[in-house]
């Protein structure tokens, strides 16, 4: 008897960890991921470069598909010059070139691929016109910001109605967009991609994962 009642009881403290282990792995659906931010200033104009890992061909159709890691540069000048601007990555070995002007937005675009993210910091070269300055842009995450796999499990309990129309035979079918974003401060953005390129689009509290605003997009 004394057996049986220390076998169930092994069982029965088995019993969360299983259920951990078998818990549904969603971020195996994400995309596109922005996982992390640096912001620099001049007198001249702000640089963010941010931590990106995206599928490619980028599609709107529900399914994640490899990604590629990549280091996305963008420079907007505080007032228009007319100047053209590069970027190098300062590491070993500098990496970079000539940035790209975007009509639609008005800035400047830089990336290339990355072997690893950079964590805390990161050193460049903005080159305008022929001049160089070198500038450390700083991460823009505390103690506290969630981490992009946070933000998504935090999205995914809120919408549980949502998610479970999309699950089809234990089978999560669509994707999800998880962006770090920095506005007043940061946030995080979720988006809930379904098959037909559909979109719930939730932003969340960078800290508690609380949703500050949910939009359907069709």
């Amino acid at each position: 008897m004394k057996k049986c009642f220390l076998a169930f009881l092994s069982l029965f403290l088995l019993l969360p960890a299983l259920s951990a282990c078998g818990k549904y792995d969603y971020s195996a659906h994400i995309s596109d991921e922005r996982s992390d931010l640096f912001l620099a200033e001049t007198e001249d104009y702000t640089l963010t470069v941010a931590c990106v890992s995206r599928e490619h061909p980028f599609l709107l159709d529900g399914i994640a598909a490899p990604r590629t890691d990549l280091l996305e540069a963008v420079l907007t000048e505080k007032t228009p010059s007319g100047a053209e601007f590069e970027l190098y990555f300062l590491e070993d070995v500098p990496r970079g070139g000539d940035m790209s002007f975007r009509s639609t937005t008005g800035d400047w675009f830089y990336s290339r691929t990355a072997e690893r993210f950079p964590e805390g910091s990161v050193s460049v070269k903005v080159v305008k016109d022929g001049v160089a300055e070198e500038l450390l842009a700083t991460g823009v995450k505390t103690e506290h910001t969630l981490s992009s796999r946070e933000a998504l499990a935090r999205a995914v309990e809120a919408e549980r109605e949502k998610i479970g129309g999309m699950t089809v035979g234990g089978k999560f079918c669509g994707e999800f967009h998880v962006r770090l974003l920095r506005r007043d401060k940061n946030y995080w953005y979720v988006g809930i991609v379904d098959g037909g390129g559909g979109i719930l689009a939730l932003l969340l509290d960078s800290e508690t994962g609380e949703v500050l605003a949910r939009r359907q997009r069709t």
